[in-house]
């Protein structure tokens, strides 16, 4: 007989989301995936100046603000057909590849890794082992057995204290986990040093945007930076060499730490490679545009479905005619008034809450397709269709981490088993290593243009009378943005923002078929129903974020709170 678990909410997360699943014979037969706030901003931006929309949307989250920035200003440049200068779009790729880095290393360490790291037992470990044992990995100075030591004592006093902070409430002991006590040590001294390195990324979008979160420089039509070479007050040479200083060090971290754990965890924890998979339909947009025109990349976009590498579809502009056409958003099963799905420039978002039925509807996410299809998006995305693409650097840092991992594991781990809840981990990693080596490229991009005499970081956009559509779109570090605009005489009239978690975490839609967190779940072991870990494993490796902006509602319209602003 199947047993009914709720998980409510969803913690290490940044959002409100609430999984339940039926488990029969120690494993998941059914899933639902149900976000429990609301985002309204859509409707404020009706009647506004388009050139203020990106400001709002940043407010629909706190931690993916740059992306939702970015994805808003490109969509008006879309509908206004503007070519942007060339360091306009090096400096919003600076911008957007630091947020990536630090938002990548977040989630592993400060989110995720905790699902496959027993902290309770550090004390057992032998910090001079633990040393050696990833020693050999990197030249990594924070291997020592001197810090190792360290952050064992660190531990120890946290734990006789019996107040755990923020590694309270871990299902500590679970029979899931199999780390040795060495390892896990090792996994707690680069998670506290993974707080440094992430904090010197968020540095570089404070420098260029002015400040994090919620950046300032963005302008539709490029940027508001001042580049002048002699001036302390605008974007000059010792900004920009501190900048690529900051870059340089979280670049060695990345390949030194990161990588590698995520490798050495992945190859531990190979049985993970066997669940999660979900629909194999996979979708990714090109990014880091190279030319004032939007039309070279240093980021490969496609379309790819059941997985079948050899039938990938490139997308080669952003937000494609294929693109345009094909991506819709059904409501049968979300909280908004309508039923049945409608092209996101059509679309409406007019809240119609009914409480959670598992026939009806159950969340405040709406149901994306592409051409009808359910679509995962995110890193595993990205790396399947840069692999399948034969993107120089997605081939060489995949083919390294499979290396690592199969030696970890003990046996060969193809690219065929990456739809799956570790393969999510490791193309993340993969990724990581990409935009490391790419952040560096940029900025050197930059710092040339600058020294040939192009100074200039915006063009002035001009409304027309009637009306315009656009949609910019941006690969986030969860994965496809995309923000659609409708414009008539200088005002919008409609506006919606498909996000990546609405791809990822989307109901069911007319024809019954779930999202890819639910598909993901199906199969899932649970070993202990009162302890779901592994329920938390495979929804965490995809990086919810559910905010994208936290809306209090009443369901019978009272006001609940008055703010004034002093």
């Amino acid at each position: 007989m199947a047993t009914r678990l709720t998980i409510d909410p969803i913690t290490r997360i940044e959002g409100h989301l609430r999984v339940d699943v039926e488990v029969d014979s120690g494993a998941v037969s059914k899933a639902w995936a149900s976000c429990t706030m609301w985002r309204g901003i859509e409707r404020i931006l009706i009647g506004r100046d388009p050139r203020e929309a990106w400001f709002f949307t940043q407010r629909f989250c706190g931690v993916c603000t740059t992306v939702h920035a970015m994805a808003s200003v490109r969509a008006v440049e879309d509908a206004l057909k503007l070519e942007i200068p060339l360091n306009a779009h090096l400096i919003r790729n600076l911008i957007l590849i630091a947020h990536a880095l630090h938002d990548h290393i977040v989630h592993f360490y400060h989110l995720s890794a905790l699902d496959w790291v027993d902290v309770t037992q550090v004390p057992l470990a032998d910090p001079k082992k633990a040393a050696a044992a990833v020693q050999g990995l990197s030249n990594w100075t924070g291997n020592s057995a001197e810090v190792m030591a360290q952050t064992q004592e660190r531990v120890k006093g946290l734990l006789a204290t019996g107040q755990l902070g923020i590694f309270a409430h871990g299902y500590w002991g679970h029979p899931a986990m199999k780390l040795s006590p060495e390892v896990n040590l090792v996994a707690v001294a680069h998670y506290l040093q993974a707080l440094e390195f992430q904090r010197k990324s968020n540095q570089i979008v404070a420098i260029l945007g002015g400040k994090t979160p919620h950046i300032q420089n963005m302008a539709v039509g490029g940027v508001m930076n001042a580049v002048d070479l002699d001036s302390q007050a605008a974007l000059n040479l010792d900004r920009l060499f501190m900048i690529r200083g900051l870059f340089e060090e979280v670049t060695r971290f990345v390949r030194e730490v990161y990588f590698p754990d995520v490798c050495l965890i992945a190859g531990l924890y190979n049985d993970w490679f066997d669940y999660g998979a979900g629909h194999k339909h996979y979708l990714a947009v090109p990014d880091l545009p190279t030319d004032t025109l939007g039309k070279r990349f240093d980021l490969p976009g496609g379309v790819l479905f059941d997985a079948r590498l050899a039938d990938v579809k490139p997308m080669d502009v952003a937000g494609d005619a294929q693109f345009r056409a094909n991506v819709v958003e059904d409501v049968t099963h979300a909280w908004y008034r309508g039923r049945g799905a409608q092209a996101p420039w059509a679309g409406e978002t007019v809240p119609e809450y009914t409480d959670f039925h598992d026939d009806g509807k159950y969340t405040w996410v709406k149901a994306p397709r592409y051409d009808g299809k359910p679509m995962e998006v995110g890193p595993l995305a990205d790396v399947l269709v840069g692999y399948a693409s034969k993107h120089a650097r997605t081939v060489k840092w995949l083919d390294s981490a499979l290396g690592l991992v199969s030696t970890f594991a003990g046996k060969p781990i193809g690219v065929d088993k990456l739809p799956s809840t570790m393969g999510r981990h490791l193309a993340r990693a993969v990724r990581t290593a990409i935009l490391a080596e790419l952040a560096l490229e940029h900025h050197q991009k930059l710092v040339d243009n600058v020294l040939s005499g192009d100074l200039a970081t915006f063009v002035p956009p001009v409304f027309p009378s009637g009306e315009v559509q656009g949609v910019g779109v941006h690969e986030a570090p969860r994965g496809t943005l995309s923000h659609w605009v409708v414009i008539e005489n200088g005002k919008l009239t409609n506006y919606q923002a498909v996000v990546p978690t609405t791809w990822n975490a989307s109901p069911r839609d007319v024809d019954g078929v779930g999202g890819p967190y639910e598909a993901a779940l199906l199969g899932n072991p649970i070993a202990v129903p009162e302890q779901p870990l592994e329920v938390l494993r495979t929804v965490h490796s995809f990086d919810p974020c559910m905010a994208c902006a936290c809306h209090a509602y009443d369901p019978r319209g009272n006001r609940l709170a008055t703010i004034r602003v002093r």
